[in-house]
């Protein structure tokens, strides 16, 4: 099962503190939607809203076109997946898994057959019959996610899932999460501060900051064509180019990615001298400082086989420039 969502004029103040400052968004039915940004913007508040953990101050929430004014956390078409996994240590997985099928009243050889499909989903058929003490972490992440999966959810909500995983395990399960979720064309709506993590799994991208939402598209739209200078930084670096060096619209702010800066492109920066440098297996970070009166700093990623010696000034150009604004 799936829906869409919509968020229309959502606020929720926690005494003098705006903790969401009018929001509006709608995403598709059987879209993996992730939240993104820096701790106390207000992602989390927004996931507990959409959950019916909060009531929002002011604002309509709507769900598959229903209106979800009053209605509690248990009756509505949402499950949320919390970075605690909190599976139950006397239960197998089998039990686990069921465990809210059996609170819905399903009879034990039905919700041990629905508990062993989902398992199956996740690759755990076999173990079914052990206990959560004699997994992975990763193994828990998944038996948790199919216990979120098997009472048929329309919006699965997934509060900061992967962050108690290391990086190698973590990226695996950012494949796998997401090719889940391909498979059961359930509606995610996922929250994290880790920008890899988003631009890996998600359809699209919510950058938010301060309870507002910066920036909204899919991760190429965010990475590449940021709206503001914000999202820009949030997103990775970016290099803010001098007023004057874009013939444009001189009132904007410009900027590029470092990957975008080198030794050739469409734009003069004007000769620079290299400070240092960083090896990162696929390229080399370079630190620039420009030889005019305004010693700009400019950090580029150039390919193996660019790299000038250290303290060599050349000729700096950038692709691929931007228009920023500073704020939503």
């Amino acid at each position: 099962m799936t829906a869409d969502v919509a968020l229309s004029a959502i606020s929720q103040t926690f005494g003098t503190f705006r903790a969401l400052d009018g929001i509006d968004l709608s995403f598709a039915a059987s879209e993996f939607v992730v939240l993104l940004g820096p701790s106390g913007c207000g992602k989390s508040t927004l996931l507990s809203i959409l959950g019916g953990f909060l009531t929002p101050t002011s604002g309509t929430v709507l769900i598959g076109g229903r209106d979800m004014d009053g209605v509690a956390p248990r009756h509505r078409p949402t499950t949320t997946m919390f970075q605690d996994y909190a599976l139950f240590p006397h239960m197998t997985l089998r039990d686990n898994v069921g465990f809210g099928l059996r609170m819905k009243g399903m009879g034990r050889a039905a919700r041990h057959a629905k508990a062993d499909d989902m398992l199956d989903l996740v690759g755990l058929r076999d173990k079914a019959a052990r206990k959560p003490h004699e997994l992975s972490g990763g193994q828990r992440q998944r038996v948790a996610l199919a216990r979120a999966l098997a009472v048929d959810p329309d919006v699965l909500l997934l509060d900061e899932p992967l962050g108690a995983l290391d990086l190698k395990l973590r990226r695996q399960m950012q494949d796998e999460l997401k090719a889940i979720q391909r498979k059961v064309g359930t509606t995610f709506v996922h929250v994290t501060h880790d920008q890899e993590e988003a631009m890996a799994i998600a359809d699209r991208i919510v950058v938010m900051n301060h309870g507002k939402v910066e920036d909204f598209g899919t991760p190429e739209e965010i990475y590449m064509h940021p709206k503001t200078l914000f999202t820009a930084n949030f997103m990775g670096d970016m290099n803010c180019i001098p007023a004057g060096l874009i013939a444009t619209d001189t009132n904007a702010i410009h900027g590029v990615r470092p990957e975008n800066v080198g030794l050739a492109g469409d734009v003069s920066l004007g000769p620079a001298r290299l400070e240092s440098t960083a090896f990162f297996g696929t390229y080399h970070r370079c630190h620039f400082r420009s030889e005019d009166d305004r010693k700009t700093f400019y950090v580029a990623h150039l390919q193996l086989g660019d790299l000038p010696p250290v303290d060599t000034t050349v000729p700096l150009f950038a692709s691929r420039i931007v228009a920023l604004k500073e704020s939503a």
